[in-house]
């Protein structure tokens, strides 16, 4: 095989389902390659933060790997924010990115694309992956290529491989994967029990759950723990959709001061607070009360544990559950919970709020036969998204880049095959939203809730005189017909309520509802978090 189809069979072999990529010169080559190989589907947008952020929801979704190849330069800098935030967020994304022949690098001239240095596109991507290399000839390629897959599956983050155009299609060995790091038994058992001696010796013991226990699929692995453990089970903002897919009953989100008073007294009061796959980032514990102090809780995040002021290092999260579960005893039977009647909601002619696009919502997911996943941006659609029923939902909770939700849900429909709803305000959506008109082409037809306040109202809230966050009225779903799809544009529960019923019949289409909002109309639990944040930035330290 050439080298390109080696490093396609890889991806594939190791859970890319598509190659998510925009062409340019400098990686022509391996387009051509993905397209007559047919290894990996390839997915084009229209922009680069587009199939980055497409292909951060597929892995996201799909707990493996993503694949994603741009040109050199200007198109892997277009890519930057969105890898930044499947960085930090830890999501798994393998980039490929064109780069100049040897050739071409001593020809003594600049070359399009290029920035400060041939080497600037590297130098940039070291800071935003766990791993980096350029390939420079077939014979190394292989191990490179197993080496960059198994730090991305590993650390799940994004790896950076720099691809020449002129190596593409130079013959070139399989790819034989690695064995995964090592790690020492005796480590594991010994941290398991501690937090088993910890938990036992606690009179109000509290499990907490985050992302990164679905970036490494162990939410079965999880909701056994919760049933054995028998604690109250709670997720951080970031977490907000964990272990929908299972029967362990989860209290609520956590928000500290901003949130459920009884819930954040739960946690903050907890003498055994045990995190799973917990990012501690301000969005999670910026609003949190005084007495919450992480330095005194069980941190378990993956190969690297943290009980109290006692450091594990190199632990793998899914060993270490495993070995919890060993040392726990089966629970007996436990009769499901039926799930909590649906409060009440007027479909009138009332003006649309936050809380009443969550209450439709939830009405439409509970009369659908598959599961409905979320895709929501950042702003006051996160917030809405709190309120709607247990459902998998991803979102840039703690990167808190715009643009991210309607490229999310294409790849998400992609991966699962499963049609989501896709939240964004009106701010994010004339970054990204125009990728809607891909979706014919691509055979998708997501459902767009467009919370349309004519501003970037987040802004707002932490600095409400501020005149930059207007953004003026476009009538978005006037534009959808032009894009392929089915505008509706609603202002009244009751037209939301038939909008929904219309969306869930028009399949084949996208369908983009724009829900207009009075100025000001926030979710409550957005202005709480904000207020609570700036708050506590305010204090000294």
């Amino acid at each position: 095989m050439q080298l390109g189809e080696v490093l396609l069979t890889a991806l594939k072999q190791a859970g890319a389902r598509h190659l998510y990529g925009i062409p340019g010169d400098f990686i022509l080559p391996f387009f051509e390659q993905a397209e007559q190989s047919s290894i990996l589907p390839l997915v084009t947008l229209s922009h680069e933060p587009g199939i980055g952020f497409a292909a951060d929801g597929a892995a996201r979704m799909s707990c493996r790997p993503a694949a994603v190849a741009v040109t050199y330069g200007a198109g892997a800098l277009n890519l930057v924010n969105a890898i930044a935030g499947a960085f930090a967020e830890r999501s798994p994304l393998f980039v490929i990115a064109g780069c100049p022949s040897e050739a071409e690098r001593g020809s003594g001239f600049l070359l399009h694309h290029q920035a400060k240095t041939l080497d600037s596109q590297y130098r940039i991507y070291s800071e935003i992956t766990c791993d980096q290399a350029r390939i420079t000839d077939a014979d190394t390629a292989p191990d490179i290529i197993a080496r960059l897959l198994r730090s991305c599956i590993t650390y799940s983050q994004p790896v950076l491989l720099e691809l020449p155009r002129d190596l593409a299609t130079v013959p070139c060995l399989p790819v034989v994967p690695l064995s995964p790091l090592p790690f020492e038994p005796q480590a594991i058992s010994a941290c398991a029990e501690e937090i088993l001696d910890v938990l036992s010796g606690a009179n109000s013991p509290v499990l907490m759950v985050d992302v990164e226990i679905r970036r490494y699929d162990l939410e079965d692995e999880v909701a056994a723990l919760a049933r054995r453990l028998n604690v109250p089970v709670v997720t951080t903002l970031m977490g907000r959709g964990l272990l929908a897919d299972t029967d362990v009953r989860v209290l609520g989100t956590y928000l500290g001061e901003a949130g459920d008073p009884e819930l954040t007294e739960l946690v903050e009061s907890s003498d055994a607070l045990l995190l799973l796959g917990v990012i501690l980032s301000d969005s999670n514990f910026g609003p949190s009360g005084k007495r919450l102090d992480i330095r005194k809780a069980m941190l378990v995040s993956n190969r690297e544990v943290q009980l109290g002021y006692h450091n594990y290092h190199e632990i793998p999260m899914g060993e270490l559950i495993q070995a919890l579960l060993e040392r726990l005893p089966e629970p007996g039977r436990i009769e499901p919970e039926q799930p909590a009647a649906s409060p009440m909601w007027e479909v009138d002619d009332q003006p649309l709020t936050p809380a009443d696009i969550a209450a439709g919502i939830n009405l439409f997911i509970a009369d659908q036969p598959d599961p409905v996943p979320i895709a929501s941006d950042i702003g006051d659609c996160l917030f809405t998204s709190l309120d709607i029923h247990h459902t998998p939902v991803v979102a840039p909770g703690y990167y808190a880049s715009m643009g991210f939700g309607v490229p999310a849900g294409i790849g998400i429909q992609l991966t699962t095959g499963h049609r989501p709803i896709i939240l964004v305000g009106d701010g994010a959506f004339q970054m990204t939203g125009w990728e809607l008109g891909n979706c014919q082409r691509l055979e998708v037809d997501p459902i767009v809730v467009l919370l349309n306040n004519r501003s970037w109202e987040m802004i707002r809230v932490f600095q409400p005189n501020s005149q930059c966050s207007d953004l003026g009225d476009w009538h978005y779903a006037g534009l959808a017909d032009a894009l392929g799809g089915l505008g509706l544009r609603v202002s009244t529960r009751r037209d939301f309520r038939a909008a929904l019923a219309e969306a869930d019949q028009a399949r084949g289409s996208f369908v983009l509802i724009e829900v207009m909002l009075e100025s000001g109309a926030v979710s409550p639990t957005l202005k709480q978090f904000a207020k609570r944040l700036q708050a506590k930035r305010s204090l000294s330290p």
